[in-house]
């Protein structure tokens, strides 16, 4: 049996299958911070609130002076949020702070509701800034949508790298690879449910490298996405930078990289299989479940923001860290950043 399925284009977001959502790959080449920890640069020509533009290289979201996304509500789904360059700034209605990035990843479990902010700190005052990350939005299965929210790290010390051949390193941020696990997920994540083959891999091939992606079960869906480098093969099918291949999980699918260094992502899961309803920042499983989550979200804020700006954000010489909701503290770096 021949690997490949179908190649396609990835455009933005990242569509995704059963049991993924979509996925967004941020890239931004920020200038110096400034006091504020936003850009020391002019915002002439930008549409602040809605910035997507990626002039000079870079956009500002929804920040006004902070790049990011300040304070916005969610339900019925998960968000995998992995910082590859850079910092973020998180704040949640749940009470829980932190700031992560540089091979973090912090997963949140919306659930019957959160409101947050991811916020982008400028941090290096002589810059440049640059951020990369990934956020993947999961699904959630019908039984788990109103489940309580929560909040967890998964700490870039914690995420094993598997180097089965020479050339190749897979970081395990879900799943488990040649005897390694990942940090274990949420409780009720589709990811901590027994056989749903869930999956997220980081792998990096060095110029004429080759490993074989192990054969998973079948029925399960994998998409495999080329986002750095120039061109690879799987099997023999070539693909190039900027386009994903779905793959046959039973057969074993051999990735050539033929060009410059090349970086993937694997995102690998049993379906849910269930209706998706999407409407913005809501996932749920019919129209009327949409509704009641709009008049829930009218009614409530999903919680108590305890925050005095919609924006927060943390002092520039903290280092990485996080409050959980229930008070535990957790320091990531022997000293602050200076």
């Amino acid at each position: 049996m021949h690997p490949v399925l179908e190649v396609v284009e990835l455009g933005f977001p990242w569509d995704g299958l059963d049991p993924f959502i979509f996925t967004v790959h941020h890239v931004d080449n920020y200038p110096a911070g400034n006091a504020a920890l936003g850009p020391d640069a002019s915002l002439d020509g930008r549409t602040i609130g809605s910035d997507f533009s990626y002039l000079d290289g870079w956009s500002m979201y929804h920040g006004s002076n902070v790049p990011g996304f300040p304070q916005h509500p969610h339900r019925g789904f998960e968000t995998v949020t992995v910082v590859r360059r850079g910092y973020v700034d998180h704040s949640d209605s749940l009470g829980a702070t932190a700031r992560y990035g540089e091979g973090d990843v912090q997963w949140l479990t919306t659930g019957n509701g959160i409101m947050h902010a991811e916020m982008f700190p400028l941090i290096n005052p002589a810059g440049p800034n640059p951020l990369e990350l990934f956020q993947i939005w999961l699904n959630l299965p019908p039984r788990s949508k109103l489940v309580p929210a929560h909040f967890s790290m998964l700490w870039k010390e914690d995420i094993p790298t598997v180097a089965p051949v020479p050339g190749v390193e897979i970081d395990v941020i879900a799943g488990r690879l040649s005897g390694s696990s990942s940090p274990p997920a949420p409780p009720d994540s589709w990811a901590s449910q027994p056989g749903s083959d869930l999956a997220i891999w980081l792998i990096r091939l060095e110029s004429g490298a080759r490993w074989d992606l192990p054969t998973a079960p079948a029925g399960t869906n994998r998409m495999l996405h080329f986002f750095e480098g120039s061109e690879a093969t799987v099997a023999s099918t070539p693909f190039t930078k900027g386009t994903g291949v779905s793959l046959r999980p039973e057969a074993s699918a051999p990735i050539t990289n033929n060009g410059k260094p090349a970086e993937f992502l694997l995102l690998q899961g049993r379906p849910i299989g269930a209706p998706v309803f999407q409407m913005g920042p809501f996932v749920m499983n019919s129209t009327e479940e949409l509704r009641t989550a709009i008049d829930d979200y009218r009614r409530t804020g999903f919680g108590a923001w305890a925050w005095s700006r919609p924006d927060p954000v943390h002092a520039r010489t903290e280092g990485r860290f996080a409050l959980h909701a229930d008070g535990t503290i957790e320091h990531r770096d022997m000293q602050k950043i200076r």
